[in-house]
């Protein structure tokens, strides 16, 4: 995949399972044009990088999350 994806006009959503006491926080833009891919980066630092996953592996995660595959820590 590209490096030099323009995510400036990305929407960012803040995941429902980032804790609200401002630790890890995760959004990613579920409406990115290309739809093929799925941006995320880490809330605190929105001016910093973000990684750039294939709609299809993103999907994958977020339903082994769902079903609790990842114990959390």
């Amino acid at each position: 995949m590209s490096a030099d994806i323009d995510l400036t006009a990305a929407e960012w959503v803040k995941s429902s399972y980032s804790g609200g006491d401002g630790g890890q926080c995760v959004e990613f833009s579920p409406t990115f044009t290309p739809s093929a891919v799925v941006p995320v980066r880490d809330s605190k630092t929105p001016q910093g990088s973000a990684v750039v996953f294939p709609a299809a592996a993103w999907s994958s995660f977020v339903s082994a999350v769902k079903q609790g595959e990842f114990p959390a820590t």
